[in-house]
């Protein structure tokens, strides 16, 4: 694994705008000066024996985290994920019931020294989607044609439409994003996901979460031409959902109205997820220590909020000092992880985000950062595979 600079595509700008990518929110580089998000100025190249051995290591987390579920399950180890008591029995009926899924995204630390260690798991509401499926494929195929890369995105995401079509309810699935996302990446990830259970066989329709209505004579939600509503994917987090009545009514009408992902992922995308795993699989080289509510015997930890997003209420205590960042996450409880800061090539501190589609492993995209905490100032940079 190494990190390398080349020059930028002529019009890359445009290139990747006609490739659907509208947000471009500047990342920052090592000074704090802005930087595209997307950055081809510089890419990462793998050796095909790692990417191997790295994909070999996403699918046997993947495995550990459906055992973890089981194991939350049985146990009714709710509590520890900081969610309304009233879901609790929901989120075991919707595991029982097989709810299907669709995708997840690990980030990972990894050095090409040692095994990857998962940081955290995105299985609910994962993005950068676009850009590890679409955008660094073409940048590859137009500046390194001969080359590989580890990205087989497009063709699991339709193919895992195409295996969870006949589970999903009535004759049209309905992908809903939050209108308030300004930025745009949660619509253009929706619609993208859209284009891919299209081209499966779906018949879809695009609507923002919050023009879902609710039919109180039918019981049933329905579409803005009050059409009921069988099917529905979603970019919005369950935990948001749970907070309300639209929560509830959503979970009480499960199965006859189903939600992908479903209610289960509650507890994969919960950083408590990684206390557990850890309980299981004591000492496993893809994990790190960690604990609920409590550091143990860590001394240098990073205390993440279960429910916390984009680097948000962070605090890395180190040798010597302790930094923290801000926002409105914590109450819902922490989870402490082992310190294991993100390696360093050149300036820069590259997260490896690993897709899992289904139940195979399907890609990788990379966020880099200067600072110990891939946030919303992170850049995407593309990677390939010489052949």
């Amino acid at each position: 694994m190494r990190r390398q600079r080349s020059s930028p595509r002529a019009g890359w700008e445009q290139i990747v705008a006609d490739q659907g990518m509208c947000y471009g929110t500047p990342a920052r580089d090592a000074t704090g000066a802005d930087r595209p998000y997307w950055d081809e100025s510089v890419h990462y190249v793998f050796d095909m024996d790692e990417v191997l051995s790295i994909e070999a290591s996403v699918e046997v987390l993947h495995s550990m985290c459906l055992e973890a579920v089981e194991n939350v399950v049985l146990t009714g180890r709710y509590r520890d994920f900081g969610l309304p008591e009233w879901s609790w029995e929901h989120i075991e009926k919707s595991w029982r019931r097989s709810d299907p899924h669709l995708y997840g995204r690990f980030d990972l630390r990894y050095d090409g020294r040692r095994p990857p260690v998962l940081l955290e798991y995105n299985a609910d509401t994962p993005t950068t989607l676009l850009e590890a499926a679409i955008l660094q494929w073409h940048w590859k195929t137009d500046v390194y044609p001969e080359d590989d890369q580890w990205n087989s995105l497009h063709e699991k995401l339709v193919a895992r439409w195409g295996e969870i079509r006949d589970r999903l309810p009535g004759a049209e699935t309905y992908f809903t994003w939050s209108g308030a996302e300004l930025s745009g990446e949660d619509h253009v990830t929706v619609a993208y996901l859209q284009e891919c259970a299209a081209e499966a066989g779906l018949n879809t329709v695009g609507l923002a979460i919050e023009d879902i209505g609710f039919d109180a004579d039918l019981d049933r939600f329905v579409d803005l031409a009050e059409a009921p509503m069988d099917s529905i994917f979603k970019l919005y987090p369950w935990e948001w959902m749970l907070d309300d009545d639209f929560g509830r009514r959503a979970v009480e009408q499960m199965p006859a109205t189903m939600w992908v992902e479903p209610l289960w992922k509650t507890l994969l995308s919960n950083k408590a997820i990684l206390a557990v795993l850890w309980e299981m699989y004591p000492g496993h080289p893809n994990l790190l220590p960690a604990y609920v509510d409590d550091p143990h015997e860590l001394t240098e930890y990073v205390r993440k909020p279960k429910l916390g997003r984009e680097g948000a209420n962070i605090t890395i205590v180190g040798p010597g000092f302790e930094t923290e960042t801000g926002g409105v996450y914590g109450e819902e409880g922490y989870v402490y992880q082992l310190l294991d800061p993100l390696p360093q090539f050149d300036d820069m501190r590259p997260a490896l985000g690993a897709w899992i589609v289904g139940d195979e492993s399907a890609g990788l995209g990379i966020r880099e950062t200067s600072g110990l905490v891939t946030d919303n100032g992170a850049a995407f940079v593309p990677h390939r595979i010489p052949q």
